[in-house]
């Protein structure tokens, strides 16, 4: 199959994909799109939202329909390593045997992620970027595709242990969970005090995803879109070149390069589910807010004015 009827393939493969998640999942569009962006473009995402928004039956449904492996590991504060890689046993003849742990599969949700100490946290990071886990001096590479969500509770701060900002750097997406709107939960409240069961079809096979990753990141981008997506990320950072007065006033650290990269892949991504063969300064933007929102710092300052991430970033485009 040539590029471009793959990505129109994609297109319609999308439609029907986000129509299956539909039946279970009410609303939350953006959402669910900026989770498929991420698995399209072979990103993790971190989903921040309250109890009760439906993040873990939003990953649920979602690994359903796409025909993946699901795994759900609920982190809590005697969490250990061993516990999300697996560990090493004593078998019947007196040799070791690598018993494999939950991060051995396509979608991993990890949840409440910030409720664990950060050696477990820590666990994660091998798994993340190099797709591979290391136990005892063997190296055991993880089943691809391979995909992270973590869920993070943003009101809860007793017994919490905040992520280190180079984890949150491997997190391709932050995406804000919002409570729905009125009708969204009048739906809500209707479908699931019924007895009714949706099923979910899945409608990939693993290598199908694996395959379409590889065309997104074959898609050509023009030089002028990369050059608009360096410049916005070099805009973050406080006192340098590109920095504004506004910046230096509310910042204190800015994006590094990942995020340069994880707009231009997740772009390209933006522009195939369009229909759209390059992508153009406004795939950029659409996608901006969710991959600069948990990799700029903002100071004490910006916290005193009640200036957010989202109101940074807007100012920067």
């Amino acid at each position: 199959m040539s590029d471009v009827a793959a990505i129109q393939n994609l297109v319609q493969k999308r439609l029907e994909l986000k129509k299956e998640i539909s039946k279970i999942i009410v609303g939350q569009d953006d959402v669910v799109d900026q989770i498929l962006l991420s698995i399209f473009s072979g990103g993790h995402a971190l989903l921040v939202g309250v109890p009760g928004l439906a993040k873990t039956l939003m990953v649920n449904t979602i690994s359903q329909a796409l025909g993946l492996n699901f795994k759900r590991i609920q982190f809590t504060p005697d969490l250990m390593p061993s516990d999300i890689l697996g560990s090493e046993i004593l078998d019947e003849n007196r040799q070791f045997k690598f018993i494999k742990g939950p991060v051995f599969s396509n979608i991993i949700l990890a949840d409440e992620i910030n409720r664990t100490p950060p050696k477990t946290q820590a666990a994660l990071l091998e798994a993340m970027q190099e797709r591979s886990v290391t136990i005892a001096g063997h190296n055991y590479k993880l089943d691809l595709p391979y995909f992270v969500l973590a869920t993070q509770n943003p009101i809860e701060q007793e017994g919490t242990y905040p992520l280190p900002e180079a984890q949150l750097d491997r997190f391709m997406f932050a995406i804000k969970l919002d409570y729905p709107t009125f009708a969204e939960e009048v739906e809500v409240v209707k479908s699931t005090t019924s007895d009714a069961k949706p099923t979910i079809n899945p409608l990939f096979s693993a290598q199908e995803i694996i395959d379409f990753q590889h065309l997104i990141r074959r898609i050509p981008v023009a030089d002028n879109v990369i050059e608009y997506a360096v410049t916005l990320v070099g805009k973050t950072r406080p006192n340098s070149q590109l920095a504004t007065d506004y910046v230096n006033n509310y910042l204190d650290w800015g994006a590094g390069p990942r995020a340069s990269q994880n707009l231009i892949l997740a772009a390209k991504a933006n522009a195939a589910f369009n229909g759209k063969f390059s992508p153009d300064i406004e795939d950029v933007k659409a996608v901006a807010t969710g991959i600069l929102r948990h990799r700029i710092i903002k100071n004490y300052k910006a916290d005193a004015e009640g200036i957010t991430e989202e109101m940074i970033i807007d100012k920067l485009m």
